[in-house]
């Protein structure tokens, strides 16, 4: 497969890894829009939410969220998680994935 978050998942192309488990990696976010910008990533490939009908994945895509906040420290602070859904959604990497944003009050606009 030609996809990125596939071949970091697959440790083929290197990046920060913050934490993994079985099912899922957190990385640091290339582009960061927040002072700590990490993206959740299963290790299964869907192009998209839409495509992913596993309610176990989302769910544990959810928990994983919650332990990486507290893993480093933004839990109690505060953080926000964003899934980006197609070209309108402003999703650029068609794999899964959902970004957890933290480090500074973040604004109420979102979009």
């Amino acid at each position: 497969m030609d996809c990125v978050f596939c071949k970091i998942a697959g440790k083929k192309i290197p990046a920060d890894f913050i934490h993994e488990t079985e099912r899922f990696i957190a990385i640091k976010d290339l582009f960061p829009q927040s002072p700590t910008h990490l993206l959740v990533i299963p290790k299964a490939h869907y192009s998209s939410l839409m495509e992913c009908d596993d309610e176990t994945l989302l769910r544990d895509m959810m928990i994983t969220a919650k332990d990486v906040a507290k893993k480093i420290g933004v839990g109690e602070r505060g953080f926000r998680l964003v899934i980006n859904t197609n070209k309108e959604g402003g999703q650029t990497v068609f794999h899964l994935h959902m970004h957890l944003m933290a480090g500074r009050t973040l604004s109420g606009d979102m979009g």
